[in-house]
């Protein structure tokens, strides 16, 4: 048993303390609360403002939400593809299609689109983001098979890396993950967990409470560490509060750390990046200040003033600036007006200028924004691209951090899932491995496929590649992909089914249903026109005019399929 094995509640403790320590030293706290504060408003914390006004003119947010939403608009699928020395295996493609099907199951469970827009907001605002991915005993998977995978955000001020300087999950000697929970909660699972003090678990306070967050009720902290063992080569894990060992080390099966870690913005030896708007908020603050005084300004000296002889009219008071009155003196007779003070337009010119250079140097130009006239539509979307290219880098570091996450799942699937019934796609060729489950096993058709047995433990021994399969930009990328489709289905180019099989899911109802069906009409077609191929001493369905093969002569849309059945008319005169 290596040392790691023989951890203790105190050692996990002093870790502790030193990944407060180091966030301490880098401000960490401090940095998340103001920046948290600024992007939901609460932008005049700490300000004494004695009744004046405190205006809040938000563009971060704006400028946050934007550069988050380009980042995460386009339809992201993680697809597994087998290594290229290893693809001529029908195995191994047959398992890099259960695992591509496995990953649009999880993407859906875990609400996958949903969790990185939270993961890139917490990036954009706290400077990172993570995500931490466990087993759930209690889920059921139907079949009655038990156990999935789930995957949660966590804030990057409860992560600890035990190499601070390293940002790279998969090099840490150890990984702390930080939470809270009810202490009659966490004293019931001690219990069931065999932990013997499970009765002296005591409520504490957050080491640090950031405005936003506050406890309520009991709560105590519980941390969890994570490592690879040097002998076995996998990640074990234990579970602590102070001076107590709640859950003693266990082997998690993985080869991987099950976090994926995410910084908007690199600073060296540090895990810790630095967060979008970070070095800003002094431009938000003086556009507030800015409004504030122009608006005490108007207050006070932008509604006419009246000036009477008290002499002559004893009282005069009609609202808002209020007459003032004085003793004798040149009042123009009674009474005059005095002129309000102007304000100056170079206020307005500074607020719009700051502004402007705010999110032009963030990216979020009137262009990438949309607030352009829309005369050109194509150089409006040349444009937008354009505008986007400084948001690449993140973009890409997004889709890195997905497929680290894909390759979690696979590290999961292959230690827990165990033999899981799948579907295969029975329209394709099946390999010769598949078909004794379909001789033997019931068939149970949906959509084209069918339900077979699956042992998820070889994909230990399979060597896999993941491919992340996304759209430059997912509305777009749609539109012209299925004009091209249908100017190669008309000009005779491709087939019908070629057609179908390429056009995006979410245009036709049931397309899988309706490819099927055009597969089997085309295949009765074909049957048809070889026999009476061979009815007129043609053994093949050639043509002598032409020499083409029929079966694979492109079906054109219109009346009749009119090139088929011309073909077909041809060859029974030629027989006849």
């Amino acid at each position: 048993m290596s040392d790691d094995r023989k951890i203790t509640p105190d050692k996990v403790w002093r870790e502790y303390n030193a990944m407060l320590s180091y966030n301490e030293s880098v401000n960490l706290n401090d940095t998340v609360r103001i920046n948290e504060d600024f992007f939901v408003g609460k932008q005049w914390e700490g300000v004494q403002s004695n009744g004046l006004p405190t205006p809040v003119f938000n563009f971060l947010k704006r400028v946050v939400l934007f550069t988050v939403a380009s980042n995460t608009s386009d339809n992201i699928k993680l697809k597994a593809s087998p290594l290229s020395a290893a693809a001529s295996s029908d195995e191994i493609i047959r398992a890099a299609d259960v695992i591509t099907a496995q990953f649009e199951a999880l993407f859906e469970h875990n609400r996958i689109p949903q969790l990185m827009r939270e993961y890139m907001r917490n990036a954009a605002v706290d400077g990172d983001a993570a995500t931490y991915t466990f087993w759930d005993d209690s889920i059921d998977a139907g079949n009655g098979v038990k156990g999935g995978i789930v995957t949660e955000i966590v804030q990057n001020t409860r992560v600890g890396f035990g190499n601070t300087a390293d940002r790279h999950v998969q090099s840490q000697p150890y990984i702390l993950i930080k939470k809270r929970e009810l202490t009659s909660m966490l004293k019931k699972r001690a219990k069931e967990l065999g932990c013997t003090q499970w009765d002296e678990i005591q409520p504490d306070s957050e080491d640090y409470t950031q405005d936003w967050y506050k406890d309520t009720g009991d709560r105590t902290t519980v941390i969890l560490r994570l490592w690879k063992d040097d002998k076995t080569k996998t990640v074990w894990a234990c579970e602590c509060c102070r001076g107590i060992m709640l859950r003693k080390p266990w082997d998690l099966g993985l080869k991987l750390y099950p976090v994926t870690w995410l910084c908007w913005d690199y600073i060296q030896d540090n895990y810790h990046g630095q967060a979008m708007i970070t070095g800003l908020i002094p431009n938000q603050i003086y556009i507030n200040k800015l409004f504030a005084m122009t608006m005490i300004s108007l207050m006070t000296t932008a509604y006419p003033k009246i000036v009477y002889d008290r002499t002559r009219v004893p009282k005069w008071d009609n609202g808002i600036g209020k007459a003032i009155g004085v003793n004798g003196g040149d009042v123009n007779g009674v009474a005059r007006i005095l002129d309000p003070a102007q304000v100056s337009p170079q206020i307005a010119q500074f607020i719009q200028l700051t502004q402007e250079m705010t999110q032009n140097n963030l990216g979020a130009t009137s262009v990438a924004l949309g607030d352009t006239r829309p005369d050109n539509t194509s150089a409006i979307i040349a444009l937008q691209r354009a505008a986007s290219t400084p948001n690449e880098l993140t973009k890409q570091n997004l889709y890195q951090s997905i497929e680290e996450l894909g390759s979690i799942y696979v590290d999961f699937m292959s230690e827990y899932y165990g033999e899981r019934t799948v579907d295969i796609d029975i329209s394709q060729e099946v390999p010769p491995e598949m078909m004794q489950f379909i001789e033997n096993t019931p068939l149970m058709t949906r959509d084209g496929k069918m339900a077979v047995p699956f042992d998820f433990s070889t994909l230990k021994d399979v060597p896999m590649s993941l491919k992340l399969d996304v759209g430059a930009s997912a509305y777009w990328s749609e539109i012209a992909s299925t004009t091209t489709l249908d100017n190669l289905l008309a000009s005779g180019q491709i087939t019908i089914v070629e057609y179908l099989e390429r056009l995006p899911d979410d245009y036709v109802n049931d397309k899988q249903g309706l490819l099927n069906a055009v597969r089997a009409r085309l295949g009765a077609q074909q049957a048809a026109v070889q026999a009476m191929a061979q009815q007129g001493g043609q053994s093949d369905a050639a043509t002598p005019a032409t020499g083409e093969d029929i079966s694979s002569m492109p079906v054109v849309g219109g009346q009749g399929n009119g090139e088929l059945q011309r073909a077909i008319a041809n060859q029974e005169m030629l027989a006849g």
